[in-house]
């Protein structure tokens, strides 16, 4: 799926193209019995996502950090569908605690979990630390969905067992993870100031999302659970997460418009590879414009993602007794 499919949206093996909307790919598909967490679904694609999948019958449980925005998103979905399921829960995934806080809700709601889409994240922030000492981008898109993952994984494959439905994990990455730092991911100087850059940093975030559904699917076929992980580029879209270079995003989407999606084209490609029946045991796998794709080199590294699953388990449980620069956890 090259550049000349973007533009045209011609359609790839799966039937579906970079035009092919939300709605269009799930059509006809019944969710009635799978409820979803989705992260960050208030705005742009997250919301079109949880728009869709109630559509399609799924309680949708969106973890949000601003929950104003979050009872907006609600109040809109059930306005289109009066009998659409959503639950609000708080959800900071910069910050341990916070994330900790929202599995206990959700498993408070005694809900089984069939699908876990890992969708909210920042971009190209100015360099700054999250509340648990890690550079904000790293912290927010990759180790918040890392934790919050391995948190409900358990709740995950007892559903699976329990329904005999596959459950399914995705990450929305970015075809920004090519643009990343020359070693791929900077274990040892995630936090340096020095070296920080706000787009790299972000590409090496999204490299991340790519490399943890890579070895967890690889862990997960190991074990024989039934459960598949993917990752996701959803396309170019002007949400908000182009908040920090918002005037650039629009300077340079007027002279290439025709690469760039609409919100229900953007959010196709998460739902389809969340719902659609064709890709049963398909796992481990990266998809763009509702069909598989090859990521970069790095991103298909097994060594590198086991490397980074070891980092990100041993940062996780460094944050549980003190902050990875050393000051003790208030919280």
């Amino acid at each position: 799926m090259g550049i000349y499919s973007l533009i045209t949206g011609r359609r790839g093996p799966s039937g579906f193209g970079s035009a092919s909307t939300a709605e269009e790919v799930t059509k006809g598909i019944d969710a009635t019995h799978l409820t979803a967490i989705i992260t960050g679904g208030t705005g742009g694609i997250g919301m079109e996502t949880a728009r869709v999948l109630t559509k399609r019958g799924a309680h949708v449980v969106i973890g949000a950090r601003n929950m104003g925005a979050a009872e907006n998103a609600k109040a809109e979905i059930l306005r289109q569908n009066a009998n659409a399921r959503v639950t609000l829960l708080y959800l900071d995934l910069s910050s341990f605690k916070s994330i900790k806080a929202f599995v206990n809700d959700f498993h408070a709601l005694h809900l089984p979990l069939n699908l876990l889409i890992n969708n909210a994240g920042v971009m190209f922030c100015p360099y700054q630390l999250s509340d648990d000492g890690i550079e904000l981008q790293f912290a927010t898109n990759h180790i918040g969905h890392f934790l919050l993952t391995n948190l409900l994984l358990d709740t995950m494959k007892t559903t699976a067992k329990t329904s005999g439905v596959e459950g399914r994990i995705l990450n929305i990455s970015s075809i920004a993870h090519i643009y990343t730092y020359q070693e791929g991911i900077q274990f040892d100087s995630i936090n340096d100031i020095s070296c920080y850059s706000d787009k790299k940093s972000y590409g090496q975030s999204k490299l991340a999302n790519i490399l943890h559904a890579n070895e967890l699917s690889r862990q997960l076929q190991e074990e024989g659970v039934n459960i598949t992980v993917n990752s996701v580029h959803p396309g170019l879209i002007l949400t908000n997460l182009f908040q920090h270079t918002a005037l650039l995003m629009r300077f340079l989407k007027f002279f290439s418009f025709y690469l760039w999606k609409n919100i229900p084209q953007g959010a196709a490609t998460t739902c389809y590879v969340a719902l659609h029946p064709s890709l049963k045991g398909v796992t481990g796998k990266y998809f763009a414009d509702c069909n598989e794709v090859n990521p970069t080199k790095l991103a298909r590294d097994d060594t590198l993602a086991q490397n980074l699953w070891d980092f990100s388990v041993k940062l996780t449980n460094s944050v549980s007794k003190k902050n990875y620069l050393g000051f003790e956890d208030a919280s």
